[in-house]
């Protein structure tokens, strides 16, 4: 294997990783041909985000780099990846048994890849998110720089453990912590926050109660009821969801009630796909939330124009089934995976006949979230370097880890090209928001601001 990514050199040179191909395209009609399967009415939102800044810009268009990347050389080798690794989607969230890690947190986008996408998303991320609080360009470059050795040395690391070592291997919420306390900022209090955070904390100020049970309140445009489910199709569905969880959990599960179904906007990239909060009552009146999303085709398929066929031969009737992906992929990528994760398909009559939507099903708590807007330049980069960590990690459960980390190397010639391609896109980037914040002035795009 080591011998193998050597050899990988001379198809893609280290330094060659640094030749950004260049980009003569509009990011406009790729962003628009997913607006045409999102809920109309939400897609002025999504653009209002966007438009904040060229971070939230970078965060709603995955899509957009995913096709410049597809242009750009890559080595050949393929993991199982994020296909949306920025820093943002990088953070603290808890187990089922009370245990709080940091880790990779989205996984909509999840699939096959070549393994230095995740990398350059990552490294670029981490350039977008400092030219934004205008740190000096060389604390970004270092920034980035760190960032991309942290992903080169540990999974060089990584590659010294047992295939279980690494399976099991995970980062405490307190790691994070700790990194960030020894820096100056906001950042452990924000961590200590999340840390704290439970579902029920979270989500109970949007539960009432009245004569006719608990409900979760509407707060439209970010929560509103689904006139068009009623309550039997709500019982068939979660009775579905059932049959794809584990036995214990669907044991567990079956004491529960389902009670209330919110429409939900999310995120800044997953605005207008359907996202919804499902409200679940047990025996003793203990509240339990699921999150059900919407699972499209990842942009890895769509735009990277990567076939997306698991590793799992066992699974090959549901290969297609997009809430499998993600949920498989979570599962591949995250040390310790939510266990009420699982699919479903939903048939609806459309204007041109029967359709079939997949979603995902997961607990709607173990997501936590740093804003990592407001870091300083020391601490943005030691979430970079965090965030590598876990990165590495979740592309060593894929075999071709040996060859990328002996393609790698020990030497910081690769940490400097992956620098540079990321500091080169990351101009990219800002001159796509720019585009699109004189696209919404002339009024070509329709936005409705924050809520």
């Amino acid at each position: 294997m080591a011998e193998l990514g050597r050899d990988l050199r001379s198809n893609l040179s280290r330094r060659g990783q640094a030749d950004l191909t260049p980009l003569d395209r509009d990011p406009f009609p790729v962003l628009s041909t997913q607006d045409a399967q999102r809920i109309p009415g939400l897609v002025p939102l999504r653009f209002g985000r966007m438009i904040q800044s060229p971070f939230a810009y970078y965060r709603g268009a995955a899509a957009v780099m995913t096709g410049d990347l597809a242009r750009q050389r890559t080595t050949g080798p393929r993991v199982v990846g994020c296909g949306d690794a920025h820093v943002g989607n990088f953070g603290p969230h808890s187990s089922l048994d009370g245990r709080h890690g940091f880790d990779l947190t989205d996984f909509d986008e999840a699939g096959l890849a070549p393994w230095e996408w995740d990398l350059k998303r990552l490294a670029t991320s981490v350039a977008v998110v400092g030219r934004d609080a205008a740190f000096p360009v060389e604390s970004i470059r270092e920034a980035v720089r760190f960032t991309v050795s942290g992903y080169r040395q540990t999974l060089r690391q990584m590659m010294e453990m047992t295939i279980q070592e690494r399976f099991y291997h995970h980062i405490e919420t307190e790691a994070i912590v700790k990194t960030l306390r020894r820096k100056k900022g906001r950042g452990p209090e924000q961590t200590e926050r999340v840390r704290q955070r439970t579902a029920d904390r979270v989500l109970d100020p949007l539960v009432i109660v009245d004569e006719g049970g608990p409900s979760i309140v509407e707060q439209p445009p970010i929560t509103r009821r689904v006139a068009e489910v009623d309550r039997e199709a709500l019982t068939m569905l979660f009775e579905q969801y059932r049959s794809t969880v584990r036995a214990d959990i669907a044991q567990l599960l079956s004491q529960f009630s389902l009670t209330d179904f919110v429409l939900r906007v999310v995120g800044v990239g997953s605005v207008g796909t359907r996202c919804f909060i499902a409200l679940l009552i047990g025996p003793a009146g203990e509240t339990l939330f699921l999150q059900v999303k919407e699972a499209s085709r990842s942009v890895l398929e769509t735009h990277g124009g990567i076939t997306q066929i698991l590793p799992d031969r066992l699974a090959r009737p549901l290969q297609g089934h997009q809430g499998y992906r993600v949920v498989a992929c979570q599962r591949i990528l995250q040390a310790d995976t939510d266990p009420f994760l699982a699919w479903i398909s939903v048939e609806e009559e459309g204007p041109s006949g029967p359709t079939t939507t997949d979603y995902y099903w997961r607990q709607f708590r173990e997501k936590g979230s740093i804003d990592v807007t407001t870091l300083t330049a020391s601490q943005i980069q030691a979430y970079g370097g965090l965030s590598a960590d876990l990165l590495a990690r979740a592309h060593a459960q894929s075999p071709h880890g040996q060859t990328v980390a002996a393609y790698m190397g020990h030497s910081e010639v690769f940490d400097e090209a992956v620098t540079g391609w990321a500091m080169a896109y990351s101009d990219q980037v800002e001159r796509d928001h720019e585009a699109l914040v004189k696209a919404v002035r002339r009024g070509d795009i329709p936005v409705e601001e924050e809520v």
